[in-house]
């Protein structure tokens, strides 16, 4: 009498295997960072034998870019839905500065593994990292531009400073917190991010002056947030 055949163990599709994986490294990096992140350990998470972790992706570096590659496409498609029910121009702009913020306050680990071992890379010019980051920074000078379009914000704006301004005003805001240093609110630094910017990017109201001193009074507003 002939025994009965095993049962055949299910393979999961590829996508979902990298998928899997993914989810377990992006947990790993989160815990221990990537100095200390082991392979073994993401493969215990994942529930994989460690060398299947090198069929999909080339080393522990390659595998963390592929996790922050997904986690900006997740960003960016979260943009995409929730921006579709916003109108205005400031209202959807503050929204950008005001969800970076918050990207920046619940995900401090996921942050600095970017600015630490994939926008200091030699190479971070051709990677699909920094072509997510140009789309994230474009949907913020989109909403200028149809701002400036709808006589909203000046006409004569160099949308390279602007992107400056506004993104850099949020990493000048944040760099203490994601050393440790601190906390900061996301709401208010939103709202003082977006006085600044919007003071500096309409068109005059009250004269020079008056335009002048409401810039200098966000600009201390946002320096005094930056040293709390």
């Amino acid at each position: 009498m002939s025994k009965p055949a095993k049962p055949r163990r299910s393979r999961l599709p590829r996508e979902e295997r990298m998928a899997s994986i993914m989810a377990a490294a992006q947990d790993e990096f989160r815990a221990r960072g990537f100095a200390d992140a082991a392979m073994s350990q993401i493969a215990a998470r994942a529930g994989v034998v460690e060398g299947s972790i090198y069929r999909y992706f080339t080393n522990k570096h390659d595998l963390l870019t592929k996790v922050i590659e997904a986690w900006y496409e997740e960003m960016l498609a979260d943009y995409a839905r929730t921006l579709a029910g916003i109108e205005g121009t400031r209202a959807r702009l503050r929204y950008m500065i005001w969800k970076h913020l918050t990207t920046i306050h619940e995900n401090p680990e996921m942050c600095r593994l970017m600015f630490d071992h994939i926008r200091s890379n030699p190479d971070y010019d051709q990677t699909a990292v920094h072509r997510l980051n140009r789309l994230y920074t474009r949907r913020t000078l989109d909403i200028v531009a149809e701002g400036a379009a709808a006589g909203e914000l000046r006409e004569d704006l160099d949308m390279r400073l602007v992107r400056d301004l506004i993104y850099g005003c949020v990493e000048h805001s944040t760099w203490s917190y994601l050393r440790g240093e601190g906390n900061f609110d996301p709401d208010e630094t939103a709202d003082a991010i977006i006085e600044l910017v919007l003071n500096g990017l309409g068109n005059p109201a009250g004269g020079e002056a008056g335009l002048a001193l409401r810039i200098d009074r966000a600009a201390d507003r946002l320096e005094a947030m930056g040293r709390g």
